[in-house]
């Protein structure tokens, strides 16, 4: 052999040597020397303590799936034992300050555990390692065990801040990159304590039995006739997991169960990643289907989605949306969300339909969560709209309605007007723009009301219901209706106009009005101070102008409405025969919550009666004074006026003692109502004023001096 051939064949012994050495010392060394080293340098650089308590090991086998003579080349594969991940140093309150301070010389984990693993098994692919990526098809995870805690002041342990982390506009100083293919494991819990939410919850998350298809989870509701979207169905992985909840959120208990796919599609932004949830909350029940866009920075939703409970606003603390008090309800749609947007969070509840009480309602709702305030858009429309299940939403449910619902009574029982206030708190927690029609509304027969439409905005606290229009009697009642909730008392303004309301139609169960002409029309307009229907009435300023043209008068149509003041007084009046009513005119003058009438003329076929005195709506009390006049030959027998006095709730009718009406005094009082009688005559538009019988009243009192 030839020096030079020795000289290779000792380098070659020499380097089979080595790497024979090198492979027993890889076999047969303790790594859990390496522990300390680890658990520091993991500690630096996530910023807060870890450690591996328990065996580190690695093993060496060969993968049979690996092709040719990659097969032969083993891999290392990598078992830690009972790990544990701390909270960061400053997770913790001022109160417990003191605490966790006494601690830290006693624990390396003075703010408590995050994150506790019993076993995680790992395999590394050593080629890979050759272009400067650690590649792990697959991490086992053993009883994984999270706690997720967020404080009062904004802080949680959920945040990493890496110490080595590039800056905004920096790129990453290593070449190196991890690619981690699939996570399993065999069970673990979610503990979530958040003060901000008020929020304690248990969650326990398991494999399933077996995989289940998205489209097998989510049903009929999601099969598609178009390509692209059953593209998408088929596309989603599988269910892997099933969860379950317990616990407390905003300080309500709350339950739920559920499914999710797999660790790997929620890692891969591309892949939808599966959702099903079913949650309940008091009464109040939220189940989901469908999938998450980028679940891993929770980028969008797309979701089928259902809401039922007792009432819509019971749902403020599960989603954030203000809604009104409503019976119960349940609606379903679809959400899709996008929540990476630079004004906030877009939310849209698409074609959803449901029910609210016994109204049906559809519809589509964009919530976007931007600053100051979110804000709430949408279209709404029902078929049929239940009266009774307005009720809730204007405050005037009755106190039976009330306690069905478990809710105290509020109502005073020797009061009519709603003393139930307005939660204008609520109103500057987000900005709406809603639309709602109503094509017909069912109602007890003797409310003549068919349709509904109105424009609802909230902005700002103040609220704007403008048009509020009703279609009624055959003619219609628009208003206009401005709250201010940010002012206490709240302050109120009403603009309302009734035109072309047929009394036949306002009155379809008296058989004497079916076949009347006449009509009814009227404006008011007034502002107030209050936090109730009874309130804002008390202090109230403003002007009411009613005009009724050819109706009737009789004691059955008294009782009929309930108005046993009504049926006494026509009683002294006319008897018990019908009369007919050529003009019925009222101009009432509104100051500080008393009404009072500056003219309130009723022209009968036998006579004209004027109305004086006043209501006062702060104290609920009547005092009215009725003097009639007898026409031409025709004489009443009554000739003494007559009183309404008491309370709203029990009014009382009798006649006034003294001297006898003086013939003419009535005329007298009416030749003083020359502007009244021009302000009512606005009433009666051009088309009608030939027909309408109180024209030419009107006009005689105009033109008196």
């Amino acid at each position: 052999m030839t020096k030079t051939g020795k000289v290779l064949t000792v380098v070659g012994g020499i380097i089979v040597l080595l790497v024979a050495a090198a492979i027993v010392f890889v076999m047969t060394f303790d790594w859990n020397r390496l522990k300390p080293t680890i658990n520091e340098k993991v500690s630096a650089e996530l910023q807060r303590p870890f450690a591996i308590r328990g065996n580190l090991g690695v093993d060496w086998s060969r993968k049979g799936d690996e092709p040719g003579w990659r097969g032969w080349i083993p891999w290392p594969n990598i078992h830690a034992e009972d790990l544990v991940l701390g909270n960061p140093p400053d997770l913790v309150s001022d109160k417990a300050a003191k605490t966790v301070e006494d601690k830290r010389e006693s624990t390396a984990f003075p703010t408590g555990e995050m994150v506790t693993l019993k076993r995680v098994d790992a395999s590394i692919a050593p080629l890979a390692l050759l272009g400067k990526e650690v590649l792990i098809p697959r991490i086992w995870l053993t009883q994984p065990n999270a706690t997720l805690q967020r404080l009062a002041n904004g802080k949680n342990n959920w945040t990493f801040n890496l110490a080595n982390s590039p800056t905004d506009g920096e790129t990453p100083t290593s070449s190196w990159s991890v690619n981690i293919h699939d996570i399993v494991f065999d069970s673990g819990e979610i503990n979530l304590k958040d003060a901000i939410l008020k929020a304690d919850l248990h969650a326990v998350i398991d494999p399933l039995g077996k995989p289940l298809p998205f489209a097998e989870v989510t049903g009929a509701r999601n099969e598609k006739k178009d390509k692209q979207a059953a593209d998408k169905v088929n596309s989603t992985p599988d269910y892997i997991f099933g969860w379950k909840i317990d616990g407390k959120y905003q300080g309500q208990p709350l339950t739920g169960s559920g499914k999710i796919g797999g660790m790997l599609s929620m890692s891969d932004a591309s892949v939808p990643f599966p959702l099903q949830a079913d949650v309940r909350s008091g009464t109040t029940r939220v189940a989901v289907v469908g999938t998450l866009t980028d679940p891993g920075n929770l980028a969008g939703l797309d979701l089928g989605l259902k809401f039922s409970g007792a009432s819509l606003d019971n749902l403020y603390p599960l989603i954030g949306v203000l809604l009104p008090a409503t019976p119960p309800y349940n609606t379903d749609g679809r959400l899709i969300a996008s929540l990476k947007q630079a004004g906030g969070a877009i939310y849209r509840y698409e074609n959803f339909n449901g029910k609210i009480g016994d109204s049906d309602i559809h519809g589509n709702l964009t919530y976007t969560a931007s600053k100051p305030r979110p804000k709430l858009v949408g279209k709404l429309s029902s078929d049929k709209l239940r009266f009774a299940d307005l009720a809730p939403l204007i405050g005037a449910d009755s106190n039976q309605e009330k306690a069905n619902r478990g809710e105290r009574s509020r109502q005073p029982a020797n009061k009519v007007l709603p003393t139930e206030k307005f939660d204008t708190k609520s109103w500057g927690v987000m900005d709406a723009d809603v639309t709602y029609a109503a094509k017909r509304i069912d109602r007890d027969k003797s409310l003549p009301l068919t349709d509904l439409s109105t424009h609802v905005v909230l902005n700002k606290g103040e609220l704007l219901l403008d048009p509020l229009r009703f279609g009624m009697a055959g003619g219609n009642l628009n208003a206009t209706l401005r709250l201010n909730g940010n002012q206490d008392p709240m302050h109120g303004k009403v603009d309302l106009h009734a035109r072309r309301l047929q009394l036949k139609a306002l009155l379809p169960e008296v058989q004497a009005m079916r076949n009347s002409l006449g009509q009814l029309n009227g404006d008011a307009s007034f502002t107030a101070t209050g936090n109730s229907v009874a309130a804002l009435l008390a202090t109230s300023n403003g002007n009411l102008r009613l005009l009724l043209n050819q109706g009737l008068i009789s004691r059955s149509l008294m009782e009929l409405l309930g108005l046993n003041v009504g049926n006494y007084i026509v009683a002294k009046l006319f008897g018990d025969d019908e009369v007919k009513i050529n003009c019925a005119v009222a101009d009432i003058q509104l100051r500080n919550g008393l009404a009072t009438p500056r003219l309130f003329v009723i022209d009968t076929e036998n006579a004209i009666i004027n109305i004086t005195g006043n209501i006062n709506f702060a104290t609920e009390r009547l005092d009215l004074s009725i003097d009639p006049e007898s026409k031409g030959l025709r004489i009443l027998t009554l000739r003494s006026p007559l009183y309404v006095k008491g309370t709203f709730k029990t009014p009382d009718a009798g006649v006034k003692a003294g001297p006898l009406i003086a013939r003419g005094a009535v005329a007298a009082v009416l030749g003083v109502a020359l502007t009244p009688a021009a302000a009512l005559l606005a009433l009666i538009s051009p088309s009608e004023a030939e027909e309408n019988q109180c024209t030419p009243f009107l006009q005689k009192m105009k033109q008196k001096k």
